[in-house]
């Protein structure tokens, strides 16, 4: 007992222990700041292209390829690791082993690069979001601060990651506790003792520093709808089985489609870039305009009950970001997700007329984005979280849970950690019950190779 006590008395007034916390305290606070200028600049551009959609409809229909080919020749000739969500980036480095294999995916050029490139693709009409980027910005700029502050890459990396991609979650939504869940369900699948206290100092001060530039804000406006009776608990698993299947099928399509066109990537990059631009032109004329961009104009609206889109949004916005995540572009698909599932909740309100339609559109929202991306808890709280109602818990939880089983019948595979596979070049991603098999193997390699060179 008095050893331990010695050594905590040691290592709290030791000077690497302090200069590790002020780093880390730093760095929460610039994700923070960064975070929220990324969300200034990057409702501009949205703005800015919706403006020209209004005013000049022809010019808009042309932008969006020129526009993609341009980011696309950007992104591949000068940070060619930018390209798409940017979380894939962050789990495939949680994997990675050797250093110089995370600096190619978390670096400051990246973080620079991400930013400027997904306002360029918002500002061309693409159907992304920011808040993949944003993780992808917060992990390498905390990777890029402990490389500065000369940390053990092995004893601090997967840290600084979690940590980056958590403070990043909850500054693009202001939802501390979804950036929590976030880092643990889908960043690094387990919860690490020595690291818990880190990530959420990290969402803490990068949340309290995104607050006090952009205040105090719900992100899709405030929604009090709940259940009123029993029988609106019959919209819950309709919900949840629709929204699952919904984005079960849209998980399938991108990782069958990322995975079609790579090759067709490695080689035209901005031909695809291309094509993928003429796709969102065109379902952006099919919708009248609304598809393009982030999406949270019309999550907004629908969340808040002031506006009810059309019935072919949901399918055509799915279809946009299909469109913009393919062309390899930087951009993620988190707000354009939960624009999809609010208006899928909103067109199942119809065949539920007694039942408050604006629950329905909450629990249309976590059921799609659950399947999508597979993370029930976190789907459940950043809903919470965005639209202040904590009393849709239950039935959000029951919907959410439903979606994930729903969602893993037809795609298996966690959307995210699919698209990283790309990025762990030479290191296995094995599952848990060939994780021995591929240990003694490495093994039996490693051994081979050490008689070979005496």
């Amino acid at each position: 007992m008095r050893s331990r006590r010695r050594h905590a008395r040691r290592r709290l007034l030791s000077l690497p222990h302090w200069r590790t916390r002020i780093v880390f305290w730093l760095g929460a606070g610039l994700v923070g700041a960064i975070s929220a200028g990324f969300a200034i600049i990057a409702q501009f551009a949205d703005g800015s292209f919706r403006s020209l959609a209004a005013d000049s409809p022809y010019v808009a229909y042309f932008w969006p390829p020129v526009g993609l080919m341009i980011v696309a020749w950007l992104t591949y000739r000068f940070v060619p690791q930018a390209g798409g969500s940017g979380i894939p980036q962050a789990v495939a480095a949680l994997q990675l082993r050797k250093e110089h294999q995370r600096r190619e995916l978390l670096s400051f050029r990246i973080a620079v690069g991400k930013i400027a490139l997904t306002v360029l693709a918002l500002g061309s009409g693409a159907s992304v979001g920011r808040e993949g980027p944003t993780v992808h910005v917060g992990a390498s700029m905390m990777t890029f601060l402990g490389r500065a502050a000369r940390f053990p890459p092995q004893a601090l990396e997967r840290a600084l990651i979690l940590a980056g991609g958590a403070g990043g979650i909850a500054a693009a939504f202001n939802t501390p506790l979804a950036g929590i869940l976030f880092a643990i369900e889908e960043l690094s699948r387990s919860f690490e003792e020595r690291s818990n206290g880190t990530v959420m100092m990290m969402v803490l001060i990068s949340g309290v520093t995104a607050l006090a530039i952009l205040g105090d804000y719900s992100y899709f406006g405030s929604n009090d709808s709940w259940l009123e009776s029993a029988g609106d608990w019959l919209a819950v698993p309709v919900c949840g089985v629709v929204g699952g299947a919904a984005g079960g099928l849209f998980a399938v399509s991108l990782i069958a489609g990322s995975r079609r066109l790579a090759p067709f990537m490695r080689r035209r990059p901005v031909m695809v870039a291309g094509l993928c631009g003429i796709a969102i032109a065109a379902i952006g004329f099919a919708s009248a305009g609304l598809t393009y961009g982030t999406g949270y104009t019309e999550a907004a609206e629908v969340v808040i009950g002031s506006d009810r889109l059309p019935m072919s949004y949901p399918l055509l916005k799915a279809l946009a970001t299909i469109a913009s995540y393919l062309s390899g572009v930087p951009g993620g698909i988190f707000a354009p997700s939960l624009a999809t599932g609010a208006t899928l909740g909103s067109q199942i309100a119809l065949v539920f007329p007694e039942t408050p339609s604006g629950a329905l559109v909450l629990l249309g929202m976590v059921a799609y984005f659950t399947g999508v991306v597979r993370a029930p808890m976190t789907g459940l709280v950043i809903v919470m979280e965005m639209t202040e109602n904590s009393a849709m818990l239950m039935p959000l939880l029951a919907s959410s849970l439903i979606a994930n089983g729903v969602s893993y019948l037809i795609c298996p595979e966690s959307l995210y950690h699919a698209l990283a596979r790309p990025f762990v070049r030479h290191e296995p991603t094995p599952g848990p019950k060939s994780r021995v098999g591929h240990a003694a193997r490495d093994s039996k390699q490693t051994e081979a190779e050490n008689r070979r060179t005496g």
